[in-house]
């Protein structure tokens, strides 16, 4: 069994993580080999496994970016960037590897050049002071669907922050 951590505590649980209901992302890091990380996202919990493997939780309506990367001798055979919201349970929901019981998929992005143009668009939140995972659901699908048809994504300005703010404080 491993290590669970909860994170609004900062103590360690012995025992699972699924009582809750958590969206659960399952990491592995094999150097050279594998590499399945969080971009970014709001981890409630984490549970060690191995040394290699390691489990961490998202709290529903959480948005997080998940970045999948594998190669063998001849080079990459998987680059892979998916944002996604964390569902109740119950709640209509895409299954993803790794990701269970899945998630609403925002964005996804597959090859080298569109996952880099991805963290590209990331990093310009950021540095907008704006935390990623706090962005409106509706951005990271326009960027998704732009992508999608070769176009360059309209930039995620503080305006369209405030006004996401504003239309999330009047929604039921």
């Amino acid at each position: 069994m491993g290590t669970v951590v909860d994170f609004r505590s900062g103590r360690s649980a012995p025992g699972a993580i699924a009582s809750e209901c958590l969206t659960h992302v399952e990491l592995t890091w094999v150097q050279k080999k594998i590499e399945y990380w969080i971009r970014f996202g709001s981890v409630v919990r984490e549970k060690v496994l191995d040394r290699r493997r390691r489990i961490v939780s998202f709290r529903p309506g959480d948005i997080f970016a998940f970045v999948r990367w594998a190669a063998n001798d001849y080079g990459t055979i998987i680059s892979r960037l998916d944002i996604v919201r964390a569902v109740a349970s119950g709640e209509a929901h895409q299954t993803l590897p790794f990701v269970r019981a899945g998630g609403d998929i925002l964005l996804t992005a597959q090859g080298w050049p569109k996952v880099e143009r991805v963290l590209q668009t990331i990093d310009g939140v950021e540095q907008l002071g704006i935390a990623p995972g706090a962005v409106s659901p509706d951005h990271w699908r326009h960027v998704h669907n732009r992508m999608t048809v070769g176009q360059e994504p309209r930039a995620y300005t503080l305006d369209l922050h405030r006004a996401y703010l504003l239309r999330r404080g009047v929604q039921p």
